[in-house]
């Protein structure tokens, strides 16, 4: 193995090369200590390696030996590309003598990129000779550790190796960028070469001597290109951690080759990347002295949450320690563990435990069937929750606090949410005028929860939710542009009665003024009425008395007593009733992670004893329907049953139903 040595600057370095590089030069091959390597010319051509010539040997031969180690250290998704892991990597750097890897890596990435990439080359294409042309080899470097927030990229990761994960909210086309191109001088008739770092155009100043022409045309025919994609990445901020007022931070990120098309608006991804500038369009117009840049990310590797199967990655960022494990194996031996989580949500909020069990159940979800099957018709697993009521009553409370336990969660009013908002909106690129697409709320909470408060308020736009609520997909077809986008989110709604208060003489859908198509997608709908009570009053205002004043009283167990008074759900009440003296809720940030893990890990199925009961109360639903303040009941709420059924086992991290 070959020992590397501390990195050496200054004016010894460049003399110390300076002999070879010269020697070289009259072959024309600039990097003289890479000449042995058949595929040079495609990864340092005419460059300065300021002083690092030893270094990059080192590299070039230590990640040769690396492949040769194991066949499962590499691999590769395309012809064009090879994938590594950082932390495999690294470990072999060190060991093979290499201790400065690391720090070189992260000051030098771009060199450190293409040593491993040359490295490939020879060890895959070495011993077929100098004569034969093979395409380049991209090394794409994932696992890289720890992973940045987008918050805090600033101006001193500059030509620096990062590591991001976000949602992508924007793709733009797919383009060619020019990498290399000769120029025709009009003078003299010569050519001149030249290649563009970083895709950056720019003409010769003047022609070689004795010419000094200044007048070129550039030879498109020679014009070498390769595939070019822009999007734009927004943080994924923890709702439990969010910072109230600032604006979610977002970065543009630059794809190229194998890596273009490799999401779509939605998609939660991770991408490695080497931090660039470009100077901002407002700068260029206006032509001021203000050096104005803007950051962007130049990727080298992207995975996708929803095209891998690694377990390196989390769809819900939430990391699973081996104490968050032990944590999790402590709830779940809980006796009374539904009526745990059904207490654990929004505690602020006195009663309420149907609505408060509905909620929970929407948080873990149902299990999705037939989703990657062509001959078959998917079946949604995520089910929706819609909550009418008179106001006062804690509804827009009870989803601020389910989106903030939802490890992936989104919370919109739809006072101020339009069609395009909630599904997908058409953007024109600056300068291209291209249109590009821009994800909204539901295509944000894929796979996840999507709180919308006001729902009444926004009748014109429920149309635009029966594809995403049933088939769990957004298409569009505007300007050219026909696709599909993924909407895999569970709906958990609140609104008001038309009149603002719930006329019981008429039905929940002239209460709200909704077709029955809408209503009908709703998997569990809730009225809560604010009637009075003397004895609920009376508990309920030392509730509220007590979180004024801050001061501890006893009371009852939260699931001792509906609100509205009702005597239809007792049996379900009485097992969910926690004593107040032995109930100690969740935490949110622990309640999150439970909820990730069961949504990760368990796919519970369905018993043949659980289906035919299932099926008998479906019958029994099915005969009354025609009660004047019922939902309509259709075969949707068969499944509607399955999947809560799912949700309850998920719940209890139960494998069967």
């Amino acid at each position: 193995m070959a020992s590397a040595t501390p990195p050496v600057s200054g004016n010894g370095a460049g003399n110390g090369a300076g002999n070879g590089a010269g020697n070289a030069a009259g072959n024309g091959i600039a990097v003289s200590p890479l000449e042995k390597y058949a595929g040079r010319a495609l990864y340092f051509h005419d460059c300065d390696l300021g002083g690092k010539e030893e270094w990059v040997l080192s590299v070039v031969k230590d990640a040769i030996a690396f492949y040769g180690l194991d066949e499962t250290l590499f691999e590769m998704p395309t012809d064009v590309s090879v994938s590594l892991r950082y932390p495999d990597l690294k470990e072999h750097m060190i060991r093979a003598g290499n201790p400065y890897f690391e720090d070189m890596f992260d000051e030098s990435p771009g060199l450190a990129i293409n040593c491993l990439g040359l490295a490939f080359y020879e060890f895959m294409f070495g011993g077929d000779g100098e004569d034969q042309k093979w395409p380049k080899i991209n090394a794409r470097v994932f696992g890289y550790t720890p992973i940045l927030p987008l918050k805090n990229l600033k101006s001193f990761y500059m030509d620096k190796f990062v590591c991001i994960r976000g949602t992508v909210i924007r793709m733009g086309e797919v383009r060619p960028i020019v990498l290399s191109l000769e120029f025709h001088c009009d003078k003299c008739g010569g050519r001149q070469g030249l290649q563009f770092q970083n895709g950056k155009y720019e003409a010769p100043m003047a022609c070689t001597p004795p010419c000094k022409g200044r007048v070129f045309v550039p030879v498109r025919s020679t014009a070498v290109t390769e595939d070019w994609q822009v999007l734009r990445i927004q943080e994924r901020m923890e709702s439990d951690l969010s910072e109230s007022g600032r604006v979610p931070r977002s970065v543009q990120v630059e794809l190229r080759n194998d890596l273009v098309d490799s999401c779509v608006p939605g998609d939660a991804v991770t991408v490695c990347g080497i931090v660039r500038v470009m100077s901002t369009d407002v700068e260029r117009r206006k032509k001021t002295d203000k050096g104005v840049f803007l950051l962007y990310l130049d990727a080298v590797s992207l995975m996708n949450d929803r095209r891998t199967v690694s377990q390196n990655l989390d769809t819900y960022d939430v990391a699973e320690s081996p104490q968050d494990l032990l944590a999790i194996q402590t709830i779940a031996r809980e006796p009374n563990l539904f009526g745990l989580i059904v207490n654990s949500v929004c505690p602020g909020i006195y009663g309420q435990t149907l609505v408060k069990a509905g909620l929970s159940l929407a948080l873990f979800g149902g299990c999705q069937k037939y989703e990657n099957e062509v001959n078959k018709v998917a079946i949604r697993g995520d089910p929706h929750v819609l909550i009418v009521g008179d106001p006062g009553l804690g509804k827009s409370q009870m989803l601020q606090a389910i989106h903030r336990i939802a490890p992936r969660g989104v919370y919109v009013c739809g006072s101020y949410s339009s069609s395009t908002g909630l599904t997908v909106t058409l953007v024109r690129e600056k300068g291209s005028g291209d249109h590009t697409l821009e994800a909204g709320a539901l295509v944000l909470a894929d796979k996840g929860l999507c709180a919308i408060d006001e729902f009444d308020k926004m009748s014109r736009e429920h149309a635009a939710l029966l594809e995403a609520m049933e088939q769990q997909s957004i298409s569009i077809a505007k300007a050219g542009i026909v696709c599909t986008l993924p909407a895999r989110a569970s709906v958990v709604a609140a609104a008001n009665p038309v009149n603002g208060h719930y006329d019981r003489s008429k039905s929940v859908a002239e209460n709200l003024r909704m077709t029955p198509a809408i209503l009908s997608r709703f998997d569990l709908l809730y009225v809560i009425l604010d009637k009075p009570n003397e004895e609920m009053d009376r508990v309920l205002s030392e509730h509220v008395m007590s979180l004024h004043s801050g001061k501890k009283r006893k009371r009852r167990a939260m699931g001792s007593q509906r609100p509205d008074g009702e005597t239809s759900g007792v049996s379900i009440l009485q097992r969910l009733y926690i004593d107040r003296k032995d109930l100690d809720p969740i935490p949110p940030k622990l309640l999150r992670k439970y909820v990730a893990y069961a949504r990760k890990h368990v796919k519970p199925a369905l018993s043949v004893e659980a289906a035919a009961k299932l099926q008998k109360f479906y019958l029994h639903l099915r005969q009354s329907y025609k009660s004047s303040d019922g939902a309509p009941v259709t075969t949707r709420q068969l499944e509607s049953l399955i999947r809560l059924a799912e949700a309850r086992a998920k719940l209890e991290l139960r494998e069967t139903v």
